[in-house]
Formats: C-alpha cells, sequence, structure tokens
C-alpha cells in the first residue's frame, strides 16, 4: 500500500469511514473484494482519509489491511486502522489489539477512548484516572511507533453534558499526548446544530486543541451538525458514503462535500473531483448492493427534477430561478418530469431534453399537455415512464403513432395443474412488416410468456430485440373508479445493454397493463436502434 499524493493539504481534512461505521448499517455486509473496490472509489473521488476497518477485530478487516497493502496504490488518500486504547492495567506496549493496529501497517490510526465518566465507570469499569491514563499511553506509544494519531471521543457530547471538565480533559490529554486531532462523537446522534456549534466553540477556546466531529443521523442533523461544528472551529469531518451507518446512518459524505466546497468556498478536494460525485455515490450504493435514493441532495436522480408548471416555466427562463446550484457541477443533471401538472414550459423542455424539436407550435403543445393530463387521470404516469411519454410527443409531433408492429390479438393462460404445479402459456398475433406471425410460449409466470411469445414473434424480423432484457418490474393497484372494481398501472423497465428506459401500462386487469407496458417497452428499443417503422 503506497500513497502517491494528498488531494489538499493538511489544514481541514475530510475523512470517510463507510468501510468501518458505515459497515455497520441493517442490510450491508461487505466482502474483502467489496471494501477494496469503495476504498478505490473514495480515494478517486479524493478524501483524504479511508478508514479502512478494526484489524485484529476480525478476519476480515485484518486481510482487507494485508491485501490493501499489496493492491492499492492510492492517488489521494492515507489508509486508516481502527482501534481502541489499550486495556485498563495494562500497557500500550504489550496490548494485543495495539499491536495488531501496528502490524495492519495503516499510516494513521484512530483510536476510540471514553469521554463519558459513566461509561469509563460502567463500560470499562475503571477509574476516570486510568482512563485517561489508557489515552495518555497509547497515543504516545503510536507515535513513538512513527504513527500518525487521531482520536476519537465516543459519547462525547452526552459526556460532555453530564461532565464538561471531565470530557474536556479526555481531549486535552489525547492532544498532549500527540494525537493530530480529537474528535468529538455524537455517537447516540441526539445534538441539534446549534447545541454543537456551542459546544465545539467552547472545548476549542478551553483545549486548544485541533478537533473534528463525528456525527450520528438519529435526529436527522447529521450534516447540519457537521456543517455547525466546522462553523465553530473543527477542522475534520467524518462521514459515510450515502449516509450508510448504524440505526439510521452518519453524516452523508457527499451533501458535506458539496457543502463545503460550493457553499463555504473550501477547496477539500481535488480539481475536478466534485463533478464525479454523483458517479461515485451510485458505484458505491451498487457494491453495497442497495438502490440509490433518489431524493438524496445533490446526487438523488430526483435531486433536479421539476414537476411543477410554474416551476417550468421559471426554468425556461433561467434555470438558477429554482435549483441552488447547477446539477453539472457534482455530475448530475436537470430533469423535467411530465404529469398532470406539467403545463407548456413543461412539455417544451422534456421535448428539448429528448432532442425533439416542438418549434413554436402551441397548438401541438397544448394538444400534448391535454394528453397527458387525460391519461394520468385514467391512472397513467409520465413522471417514471419517460420512454412511454417520449412515444407519445412523438406520436403528436409526427402525426401518427411510431409503429414497427400491429397486434391482431394476445392472451395468456395460467394453469394449475393436479399435481400442484403450474404452467403458464402465451399466444400473440401481429403484424410486422406485412407478413402475420403467430407465436406461442411458455413462461414462469403469464407475463413472462407473453414477454418470450412476443419476442419469438418479433426477433427474426428484428434481431435487434435479442439485446432487450426485462430490468424492473412493478405494479401498482389504483383507486377503484366504479365500487369494487380497481384500476392497475404497471411500470416496466427495460435495459439494452447501454441504458435502460420505463414504460407504462394501465387497464382493469394486470396482464393487459402489462402487454401495453411491453409494447412500449419493444418499440422504443427499436426505436433507440435506429429503426425505421414500417407500420
Amino acid at each position: 500500500m503506497t500513497t502517491k499524493a494528498t488531494a489538499t493539504d493538511d489544514s481541514f481534512h475530510v475523512f470517510d469511514t463507510t468501510l468501518r461505521d458505515g459497515a455497520q448499517r441493517e442490510g450491508i455486509n461487505l466482502t474483502v473484494a467489496d471494501k477494496l473496490t469503495i476504498a478505490r472509489h473514495l480515494d478517486t473521488f479524493g478524501v483524504g482519509y479511508i478508514e479502512g476497518g478494526w484489524p485484529g477485530a476480525n478476519p476480515r478487516d485484518t486481510e482487507f489491511f494485508a491485501r490493501a497493502q499489496q493492491e492499492i496504490t492510492f492517488e489521494n488518500a492515507q489508509l486508516v486502522a481502527f482501534g481502541a486504547t489499550r486495556r485498563a492495567g495494562g500497557s500500550a506496549a504489550e496490548d494485543p489489539q495495539v499491536k495488531a493496529l501496528l502490524k495492519s501497517g495503516a499510516p494513521v490510526i484512530t483510536l476510540v477512548a471514553k469521554a463519558h465518566d459513566r461509561h469509563v465507570e460502567l463500560a470499562l469499569r475503571t477509574t476516570l484516572e486510568e482512563n485517561l491514563e489508557m489515552v495518555r499511553d497509547t497515543v504516545s506509544h503510536l507515535r513513538e511507533q512513527g504513527r500518525r494519531v487521531f482520536v476519537d471521543c465516543e459519547h462525547f457530547f452526552d459526556g460532555y453534558r453530564a461532565n464538561a471538565a471531565y470530557a474536556k480533559s479526555v481531549v486535552r490529554t489525547a492532544y498532549e499526548a500527540g494525537a493530530e486531532v480529537v474528535i468529538l462523537c455524537d455517537t447516540n446522534g441526539g445534538m441539534l446544530p446549534a447545541q454543537v456549534q456551542a459546544v465545539v466553540s467552547t472545548v476549542v477556546a478551553d483545549t486548544g486543541a485541533r478537533l473534528g466531529i463525528h456525527a450520528q443521523d438519529d435526529t436527522g442533523c447529521a450534516v447540519a451538525n457537521t456543517l455547525a461544528a466546522v462553523d465553530a472551529g473543527a477542522t475534520h469531518v467524518q462521514c459515510t458514503a450515502n449516509g450508510y451507518g448504524e440505526r439510521v446512518g452518519n453524516a452523508n459524505l457527499f451533501p458535506v462535500v458539496a457543502a463545503l466546497e460550493l457553499k463555504y468556498g473550501m477547496k477539500v478536494l481535488p480539481e475536478g473531483a466534485l463533478a464525479e460525485m454523483t458517479r461515485i455515490s451510485h458505484a458505491i450504493a451498487e457494491v453495497v448492493n442497495l438502490t440509490p435514493s433518489t431524493h438524496q441532495p445533490y446526487v438523488g436522480v430526483s435531486a433536479f427534477a421539476h414537476k411543477a408548471g410554474l416551476h417550468a416555466s421559471a426554468i425556461k427562463v433561467d434555470p438558477d430561478l429554482y435549483q441552488h446550484i447547477d446539477p453539472e457541477l457534482v455530475g448530475n443533471t436537470m430533469r423535467m418530469l411530465v404529469s398532470d401538472m406539467a403545463g407548456r414550459a413543461s412539455i417544451e423542455l422534456k421535448g428539448k431534453e429528448l432532442g425533439i424539436d416542438l418549434g413554436d407550435d402551441r397548438a401541438l403543445v397544448g394538444r400534448v399537455v391535454q394528453r397527458v393530463k387525460e391519461r394520468e387521470l385514467q391512472g397513467y404516469t409520465y413522471e417514471a415512464a419517460d420512454a412511454s411519454f417520449e412515444l407519445l410527443l412523438r406520436g403528436e409531433v409526427e402525426g401518427r403513432a411510431r409503429r414497427y408492429f400491429r397486434t391482431e390479438s394476445w392472451r395468456a393462460i395460467a394453469e394449475n395443474r393436479p399435481d400442484g404445479t403450474h404452467a403458464n402459456e402465451a399466444t400473440v398475433k401481429l403484424w410486422a412488416k406485412g407478413e402475420r406471425i403467430v407465436a406461442t410460449a411458455e413462461g414462469n409466470g403469464p407475463v413472462n410468456a407473453l414477454d418470450r411469445a412476443l419476442r419469438v414473434a418479433l426477433e427474426r424480423i428484428y434481431p435487434q430485440l435479442a439485446k432487450l432484457e426485462l430490468v424492473d418490474y412493478k405494479v401498482r393497484i389504483l383507486e377503484g373508479r366504479t365500487g369494487t372494481e380497481s384500476t392497475t398501472r404497471v411500470l416496466i423497465t427495460t435495459g439494452d445493454g447501454t441504458g435502460d428506459w420505463a414504460t407504462v401500462g394501465v387497464a382493469e386487469n394486470v396482464i393487459a397493463a402489462s402487454w401495453q407496458a411491453l409494447e412500449d417497452a419493444y418499440t422504443y428499443g427499436l426505436l433507440r436502434a435506429g429503426i425505421e417503422p414500417t407500420d
């Protein structure tokens, strides 16, 4: 493991703990390979420090540090090992877990220390003075071994409320022993921004130590608390990618860094790195196997999505009127959502986004607006089905629906056999390029059988369809229109290896709604492939 360069000078630290604290989120279970991949993403993004885990505490973290030394050349970050101060009554030089920290080879070590008097007495079962000696001895020993040392003061804010003098004495002891930064941890996540700012300001003044902040998000204030600490003098922020962490999570790395760069004017990342933020966020979400939050600030796909007609009218004049930053600064894009709230400006902007010139045809735009409103009243949703909307829009612009095939009929049969097994079969009859085609297929459900039958029917004529793959399938039962009857909406996401698109169908039963969405999906796939319609 080597480090070629650091992203910024040492005056401010962006410290990521996704691989340690973030991995404690329910549902995340990282392999060593996962951790190495995430570490590379974070280094590319340009964080200064990557906390890799607790070597010696479990085999996985021990293996990670061993492999990181051999497999990663860090361009921007330094790898950090996490551990605790030595045990009560012993010595740091002989403590097994302190030895494991040194053996990890990490150039930086973060020690967790108790800063709450009750935790010292009840959890560590030692005296307040011995706890200070544990801090002093461990920090001094690691410094003597040539390691940089940061100290996390666990439960600091709760400890400060209970016994401010003792909490500050832990900070002072760690700093005087050689810790470069002492981090005040809101371990239970119960603090609010004004409280954090007041405490950090006081501790900076009373101890003279360089301080950092580690905020949990239990009040929904982790990002705000982190920035409040910076306002009060903290020069080290601990965060996790996408806010992953125990319980409800940690301070989210991406909005913290974006605020520092774009709102505070601080240079905390390498040149050009901020524009990679959305990509990095989504890439890490893929590694941990969690769907990226669509509404996450800065990097969510909805972060710069506009739906209301009033917003669209203003954005048409100047996008900054309803956007706090240019989304390209963080690698995101503005999106116009088309719904029953759409006005003329929404349609015009969406057309421009799709590369469809609507010119100055106000009658055309008016027809599209009216068509969208009518169909959304029936249950369609175009804000979640861009491909279906584009087909609708092109149909209005071109004066006819874009067709590559014409459906004569279809049917799907679901059979429950006496032996308890199930069979699903579908038959489609359609016309394509002047030819009548009848195709039958089986599937693991009626919709899957229809999908396969449609492929059988069309792939010979349109071989481009072989690349298509159904990526996602969602069904929603809408509010009944007449008594107990209901309307079903189906959203299908399809991909061709280079991109995904969503289509929508609405009908009184799920099979008919699915067929509509499948027809649109195949039609749009052929449009993407550059095929000219023949019917």
